[in-house]
């Protein structure tokens, strides 16, 4: 399990190394021929997305250290692993087009509302703050499992909104694919998580 958490994380290091070099250039002669534009819903889902996901990821593995429940954990794994290996096909995508994995446009611009962070740790609409996230570390057992589903079930809520967006309007068939399955597996989830905190005493 930890060679599984150290595959993870050193992607998510390079991400964070990107981010504080700056924005990368965008020019077109670095793009590969027929690419989305840099300024295109596949380019603009594929680097909010990820970041979008890499938190998911963080709070799974936070929480996973954080209960010894089964299901709270299975679930914690299954978000681990679809949404890192989703993240890793979306950087590769990047990589293929010529496009950089990071940009200075505000994030969501491609989806004609961009978002501004506040400055408290959530980049996009349904990401946790800084100090939601210190909460979560803060937490044991079912303190721990409650804070995580509902955090989860608002970071999923928000990611299957902006998935249903590049569905409908990416130009390539790889991200309206890897989109629409999001959609479907956020949503199934919210349902699932639903139940848990249900059976926790707790609501979403």
């Amino acid at each position: 399990m930890v060679m599984a958490g150290a595959a993870v994380l050193l992607p998510a290091l390079g991400l964070v190394a990107l981010m504080l070099a700056g924005p990368s250039s965008s020019a077109d002669p670095a793009a590969s021929p027929g690419a989305p534009s840099d300024t295109s819903a596949d380019v603009g889902f594929a680097r909010d997305m990820s970041i979008h996901h890499q938190q998911a990821v963080e709070m799974s593995f936070l929480v996973r250290d954080r209960t010894t429940d089964a299901e709270v954990r299975r679930l914690a794994y299954d978000i681990i692993n679809t949404q890192a290996n989703q993240r890793g096909m979306m950087l590769g995508w990047l990589e293929m087009w010529g496009r950089p994995k990071s940009s200075g446009a505000r994030p969501m611009a491609w989806m004609g509302h961009a978002f501004t962070p506040r400055g408290d740790g959530s980049l996009m609409p349904g990401m946790a703050t800084d100090t939601e996230l210190d909460a979560l570390r803060e937490a044991k057992d079912r303190a721990a499992e409650v804070r995580y589903l509902k955090l989860m079930t608002t970071h999923h809520r928000a990611g299957a909104e902006m998935a249903r967006a590049a569905a409908d309007a990416a130009g390539t068939e790889e991200i309206r694919n890897l989109a629409a399955g999001m959609v479907r597996g956020q949503q199934s989830e919210i349902g699932l998580m639903a139940d848990m905190l249900r059976a926790r005493g707790s609501a979403a």
